[in-house]
C-alpha cells in the first residue's frame, strides 16, 4: 500500500468511526451490507452527519459560517478530487464512483441551510421540500449505490426509496420533539400547534407516516440481496420505534425523548443474522 493509498485507507476509517459514534444502530446493520457496498454508505454517512451536526449541534459557533466553509471545502474537494478533511475525501470518492448526481446533495445542503433559519409554521410545500433534502436524497445517495450504475433498476426503485427516507425523517421529528421544540423552536410538521399538540394531530402524522413505510416495504423487497438485509433492518429498527412512538400520548412526546432498548436492538439483529445465514 502507498501513502497514497494509506490515506485513502484512514478516510475511509474515519468516515467507518462516525458511523459507528454516532449511530450503533445504524452501523449495527450496515455490517449487514456486503462489503464492496459498505464503506460506501459509511462515506455518506459520515458526510450527512458532520453537515447535521453543524446546524444542530455547534450553537456556541456561527453555523452559518461553518455551513459555508463546509460546503466550500466539499465543492473543492469534488474539483480537486482530493481533500485533507478524510469525510469530505471519502464521500467524494464515492460520489465519483457510484456517480451520484450532483443535484441530490446540492438539495440536501439546501435542507441543512434551512435549519439555520426559522423553521416554524412550514407550510405543506416548505415541508416536503425539506423532507426531501433532508432525507429522501439520502436515501437515493444510498440507492445509487445498492444498484452499482444500473440506471434502470435506480428509476424503479426511486420512489421507494424515497418514501423510506421521508418515514426515517417524520418518525425522526416525533421522536424529537421536545428537543426541536423547547431547545431549538423548530416546529417541522405543518398545520399542528405544538402549544395544544393533540391527540387527533398525532394520529394524522402517524397515518402518513404508516403509509410511507407500506410503500418503502414494496421497493425493500426488489432491492439487490447485496443491500436487502441491512436496509430492512433499519426498517425493523424504525417501524419498532413507530410502535412505540404510537402508544405514548401526546404530552409524553412533548416531554421524553422515546427509544428502543439496547436488548431490543440486538434481538433485531439476531433475527437479521438468523434470516441472513438461511438466504445465503
Amino acid at each position: 500500500m502507498n501513502n497514497f493509498q494509506i490515506f485513502n485507507h484512514i478516510s475511509g476509517l474515519t468516515s467507518k468511526m462516525v458511523t459507528e459514534k454516532y449511530s450503533t444502530s445504524f452501523s449495527r446493520a450496515s455490517t449487514l451490507f456486503k462489503p464492496e457496498i459498505r464503506q460506501h454508505i459509511y462515506n455518506i454517512y459520515g458526510f450527512v452527519r458532520f453537515a447535521d451536526e453543524i446546524v444542530d449541534t455547534f450553537h456556541d459557533y456561527d453555523k452559518a459560517k461553518l455551513l459555508d466553509e463546509f460546503e466550500k471545502n466539499y465543492r473543492d474537494a469534488l474539483e480537486n478530487g482530493f481533500s485533507l478533511n478524510p469525510i469530505l475525501h471519502s464521500f467524494c470518492t464515492t460520489q465519483r464512483e457510484k456517480n451520484i448526481p450532483q443535484h441530490l446533495v446540492d438539495a440536501f445542503l439546501h435542507s441543512m441551510r434551512m435549519d439555520l433559519g426559522d423553521i416554524k409554521d412550514l407550510n405543506d410545500e416548505k415541508y416536503n421540500e425539506y423532507i426531501y433534502g433532508s432525507a429522501e436524497v439520502v436515501g437515493l445517495m444510498c440507492l445509487k449505490v445498492f444498484v452499482d450504475g444500473n440506471e434502470e433498476e435506480y428509476q424503479k426503485l426511486k420512489p421507494y426509496a424515497q418514501s423510506l427516507g421521508a418515514a426515517f425523517q417524520k418518525i425522526n421529528f416525533l421522536r424529537d420533539i421536545s428537543a426541536d421544540y423547547t431547545d431549538l423552536g423548530r416546529t417541522y410538521f405543518p398545520n399542528v400547534n405544538f402549544r395544544n399538540f393533540s391527540q387527533q394531530d398525532k394520529l394524522e402524522i402517524e397515518k402518513d407516516i404508516a403509509k410511507d413505510f407500506e410503500h418503502s416495504l414494496i421497493g425493500i423487497k426488489m432491492l439487490p440481496m447485496s443491500s436487502r438485509l441491512a436496509v430492512f433492518m433499519a426498517y425493523k429498527y424504525y417501524t419498532n420505534l413507530f410502535k412505540k412512538i404510537k402508544k405514548c400520548k401526546p404530552e409524553i412526546l412533548m416531554h421524553k425523548r422515546i427509544s428502543v432498548s439496547n436488548a431490543r436492538k440486538v434481538y433485531l439483529f439476531g433475527e437479521m443474522i438468523c434470516l441472513k445465514i438461511l438466504t445465503s
